[in-house]
């Protein structure tokens, strides 16, 4: 167990069967949170649910499509039912749609904003309530840097997606503020997970690499400490605010300008 900065807390989790959200079920409990772990694939989060039960913590399953319109009180009453409160929202479930824009349905469309910006007010509005009746809470979300700072072909209804959730964290901050409830994010790059071992093989997550400047892509962990420190007392001032977890990827005004650093250091060393 850790240092327990979230002892006592009650957190939910979506998106928490794999990747980033399951290190951020993981770390989470391990900081003495009670962790709901929902997800769409039951098989996944049980073994999250198993992980952290064997690491000494505690969480429940809750399986469900955070895309379906009633998923956010599912989830909210099954945090009361088994722990009595709520004090902390994660949305990190997300709908990863790649394609041409002419070459998208309605059906994909709202999918992906379903998923990925409907369920930020879903979650929120059924999780309020209580913030208000314990005095406070968090409302943190997983965006990412397309969308908000990069763009990148075939990925215009995520990008969309995730630059009204961005818009939504500023709104719902200011209009919260005054519940003691703070509404932050985490904007993610490239960060290796199974469902990115799954688009490229290792040649291509190299090909990557070589495009940031820290030189490796981030990991789970690198988003899910970023997420309990919001999480934690230790952020109890900030609110509408996203933070970059990108290992410096969206800083060069072009990928060619990365060759320039080894020119720098070989200066550096003479």
């Amino acid at each position: 167990m850790g240092n327990a900065r979230l002892k006592d807390k009650v957190a939910i989790i979506t998106g928490a069967g794999q990747g980033i959200g399951e290190g951020i079920a993981t770390i989470f409990a391990g900081e003495g949170a009670k962790v709901v772990v929902a997800t769409r694939t039951e098989k996944n989060g049980r073994e999250t649910v198993e992980q952290i039960e064997h690491a000494g913590g505690q969480a429940v399953l809750c399986v469900v499509d955070v895309g379906e319109v009633d998923s956010a009180r599912e989830i909210v009453a099954l945090a009361l039912a088994e722990y009595g409160r709520v004090d902390v929202m994660v949305h990190n479930a997300a709908s990863f749609l790649m394609g041409a824009i002419e070459n998208f349905s309605e059906a994909d469309m709202e999918t992906a904003f379903s998923v990925n910006l409907k369920a930020c007010f879903r979650l929120s509005a059924a999780c309020i309530p209580h913030f208000r009746q314990q005095g406070g809470g968090r409302l943190l979300f997983t965006s990412s840097v397309t969308g908000p700072r990069v763009a990148m072909p075939g990925l215009a209804y995520y990008a969309a997606s995730k630059g009204g959730v961005n818009a939504f964290i500023r709104t719902a901050a200011l209009e919260l503020a005054r519940d003691h409830i703070t509404v932050n994010g985490v904007e993610p790059g490239y960060i290796r997970t199974t469902a990115m071992e799954l688009l490229t093989d290792e040649a291509g997550i190299r090909e990557m690499e070589s495009f940031i400047p820290t030189g490796h892509l981030g990991e789970p962990k690198d988003i899910a400490c970023t997420m309990l420190f919001l999480a934690s007392e230790e952020a109890r001032y900030i609110t509408g605010q996203t933070i970059i977890v990108d290992g410096g990827s969206t800083l060069p005004e072009s990928p060619k300008f990365m060759d320039e650093l080894d020119n720098i250091q070989s200066l550096a060393d003479a």
